[in-house]
């Protein structure tokens, strides 16, 4: 039985369709992909999953209807959204601050992983003293401390140049490895979905169809100085070329449309953003609901000109 199941999902904006036909499923314990061409829905596939938006057909989990969506999903989106004035020990307890836990009983949970998500000896900084991999080391840690059922990674390493993105993609594998998280990554990057997934899902241009679903039969440990490096990089050609000689779906004026998509997609993620961040700002167990930076943050004061 798969982890989670959509069939037949469908969504639009309007008078914009977005999602057409999509299918796919997740097993437990997998890695999993989603490739296709900016623009063509796949951050809205998230925004189903975890509630912020509706849509039609079917979506399960562990074979029953998906209906409370935050039970099931940790999320990370595509920056890291740390809070820079709190410093990364108590910006890593905020997942679990907004599920009721004390500050207290957070940091107890979160503090014996610092070592292996590399931020040892940083648990006092602030976000603006880490490098870009630690803010996002930092930020998953933040999404998988909450022990959800699976994780929804959406472009994680999207920011971060490329050297570091490389360095990044093959900690997570080596975490994935031994953790075996059940995932579901939206990816721009051909090379990274081929790198840390099991199975990767390819989607036409809008409205979005799975066009090709993709095993990556590549041994683990992933290892890019390996014997299996020539077969990856025949399934990143193989993959290239499918989107690169993407159609747009017939029936769909896509020029008309184009003004329509960026004012659908910017609704789309300042919905998200207020259904993830709001919560946040309601206070905690210990009434912290300013947004400061221990004192040295203070609210902008009008200066009355003499």
């Amino acid at each position: 039985m798969s982890r989670l199941e959509l069939r037949h999902m469908r969504k639009a904006f309007g008078g914009l369709e977005v999602l057409a036909d999509i299918s796919l499923r997740v097993d437990a314990g997998e890695f999993v992909s989603i490739l296709g061409p900016s623009g063509a829905g796949k951050s809205t596939l998230f925004q189903l999953l975890t509630g912020a938006e509706h849509g039609e057909g079917g979506m399960f989990f562990d074979g029953a209807p998906l209906d409370d969506h935050g039970r099931h999903f940790a999320f990370m989106p595509q920056r890291d959204a740390l809070m820079p004035w709190r410093r990364i020990l108590d910006n890593t307890t905020l997942g679990l601050e907004v599920q009721g836990v004390s500050r207290k009983a957070a940091r107890t949970r979160v503090a014996p992983l610092f070592a292996e998500f590399g931020l040892a000896g940083f648990e006092r900084h602030f976000p603006a003293q880490l490098s870009g991999g630690m803010r996002q080391r930092a930020a998953l840690l933040r999404t998988v401390v909450q022990e959800r059922d699976m994780l929804l990674l959406d472009e994680p390493f999207g920011a971060l140049d490329a050297l570091t993105r490389a360095a990044m993609q093959r900690w997570l594998e080596q975490m994935w490895r031994h953790h075996r998280w059940t995932a579901l990554l939206i990816t721009h990057d051909v090379r990274e979905a081929v790198f840390l997934s099991d199975r990767i899902y390819v989607l036409s241009a809008r409205p979005a169809r799975v066009v090709r679903e993709i095993k990556v039969p590549l041994p683990r440990p992933r290892d890019p100085t390996s014997a299996a490096t020539r077969q990856a990089g025949a399934l990143e050609a193989e993959i290239l070329d499918i989107l690169l000689n993407l159609q747009p779906s017939k029936g769909h004026d896509h020029d008309r449309l184009d003004a329509q998509a960026s004012s659908a997609a910017h609704t789309c993620r300042q919905r998200t953003a207020d259904h993830r961040i709001e919560p946040l700002f309601r206070g905690n167990a210990e009434g912290d609901r300013r947004p400061r930076l221990d004192g040295q943050h203070q609210p902008h004061r009008a200066v009355r000109r003499a």
